[in-house]
């Protein structure tokens, strides 16, 4: 399966639709914590350590666990790259309907840093720090 990769207003378009996509935010819990889409789901890709950052062995069983394969997902990360791969990782592992929200929280930027692509928040759309449990991977990641 080929990956779709979509807008911020069209992320924000099927979360709205009511077709019951879910907003799946793969950066670590603390950018998650700093600012995220409402009702973002957060299970980190990889995690932050003191030895930079490390992959979440646990990604895919908990993505399983907590959205299940047949799941609409929208994968976003701060900038695209990570999201992109944890769409691909996803696909990889049966899940069968990923998108990918290009430019991600923030956006793409150039190799001097130049915003090219904003992001969902460099769009202006809602953000938020508020998480329940259900939307947190301290939650989402309980046995």
């Amino acid at each position: 399966m080929e990956l779709k990769r979509i807008s911020p207003e069209e992320a924000r378009d099927l979360l709205e639709s009511g077709e019951g996509y879910t907003y799946l935010d793969v950066r670590s819990v603390p950018e998650f914590e700093a600012g995220h889409a409402p009702g973002a789901k957060n299970i980190p890709l990889l995690h932050r350590t003191s030895f930079g950052m490390q992959p979440n062995q646990d990604f895919v069983a908990v993505c399983e666990k907590a959205l299940g394969k047949d799941a609409k997902i929208i994968t976003a990360c701060m900038k695209g790259p990570r999201s992109m791969r944890a769409a691909q990782v996803l696909i990889e592992n049966g899940f069968l309907a990923v998108v990918d929200m290009r430019g991600g929280f923030h956006g793409e930027s150039d190799p001097m840093g130049n915003l090219v692509y904003p992001g969902w928040a460099s769009r202006g759309l809602p953000v938020t720090t508020e998480a329940g449990e259900d939307e947190s991977y301290e939650g989402l990641s309980k046995e």
